[in-house]
């Protein structure tokens, strides 16, 4: 069996707009299963990789359809919980005409804030290799916080990789305002981050100072995405390294962070999946992941929704070849 990649957080019901606010048409809505983490484990899975969902949801039609979803996908759910306690989140999610994303969010509370630090099962970590992936929108209050540092900190006791995808949404916030200190804590408990530049302007006024900073503190790659943009990465040895990204045509850019990092995630389990061999990758093994990774994004972009729109191996590979 390969290295498993666990994606833990929200599975949510993405609610995507038919965009028709650009004709003067009513707007109307298609329900599609997502969730970054969510979104982060199915990518895992169409690639091939041994991926397992950690979360909760709803005792819900909404619920059981993520669950089914992610089945149908290859995505191992053993480890989903379900609960009557609160229903599963849903997003609204609008288009611009460049194909960019702005999200309403019914999530106060949610299914997924409801998972407890007493959920977790140490027998989840028990292989001696694995990634343990997990985004901000496990933040949003203290409790959920810390759930997620409890599955953090029997990852690191398992010498899994642990994956930080800092993902803000500040309207998941309490009066929109993020906890910067709190998302600063967690993303520099992981072994690989991957941030924006935008996201990073938030947390703090030199963003490039935020990232010597995390490399001090123990994080061993650092990935800056910005938009378009080349992508460049960081670590302690090999400073600052650009990888340009293949230039494609965007639909919707509603998974393409998360098949990036999927991408990115199933070539760590492939290669690494512990965290001494992740600290003693070299370079050029680093520019190939994350040129893959960024050909798994550029993939979906050119497709609707969130499941739907994530690559193959097949498809990654062919995208890889165009640039």
């Amino acid at each position: 069996m390969t290295t498993k990649v666990m994606a833990f957080g929200e599975a949510l019901i993405d609610f995507l707009s038919n965009g028709a606010t650009q004709t003067g048409e009513l707007e109307s809505f298609t329900k599609f299963p997502g969730g970054a983490p969510a979104n982060v484990a199915v990518a895992v899975a169409r690639l091939g990789g041994n991926s397992h969902f950690v979360g909760q949801v709803g005792e819900d039609a909404f619920g059981h359809f993520l669950k089914d979803s992610l089945d149908s996908y290859g995505v191992n759910t053993s480890n989903m919980l379900m609960t009557s306690e609160a229903k599963t989140a849903l997003a609204f999610v609008s288009l611009d005409d460049t194909g960019e994303r702005s999200f309403e969010f019914y999530r106060s509370p949610s299914a997924d804030i409801l998972f407890r630090e007493s959920d977790f099962d140490g027998a989840w970590f028990s292989e001696s290799k694995g990634v343990f992936h997990t985004c901000s929108n496990t933040l949003t209050d203290a409790e959920i916080t810390k759930a997620t540092l409890a599955g953090v900190s029997m990852a690191r006791a398992a010498n899994w990789i642990v994956s930080v995808d800092v993902n803000l949404r500040s309207n998941l916030w309490p009066n929109g305002q993020v906890d910067t200190k709190r998302v600063i804590d967690w993303m520099q408990s992981g072994d690989v981050v991957k941030a924006s530049l935008e996201e990073l302007a938030v947390m703090a006024d030199d963003p490039f100072a935020l990232i010597k900073e995390s490399l001090a503190a123990g994080v061993t790659l650092f990935v800056l995405t910005d938009g378009p943009k080349s992508i460049r990465f960081y670590t302690a040895d090999h400073g600052e390294t650009e990888v340009l990204t293949p230039k494609v045509e965007a639909k919707d850019t509603t998974a393409a962070g998360d098949a990036f990092v999927g991408g990115l995630l199933y070539k760590l389990a492939e290669v690494s999946g512990d965290r001494a061999t992740l600290a003693s990758l070299s370079q050029q093994a680093l520019v190939d992941i994350i040129r893959f990774a960024a050909a798994c994004g550029a993939d979906s972009v050119t497709k609707l929704g969130a499941y739907p729109s994530l690559p193959s191996l097949e498809e990654a590979q062919a995208q890889l070849s165009r640039f």
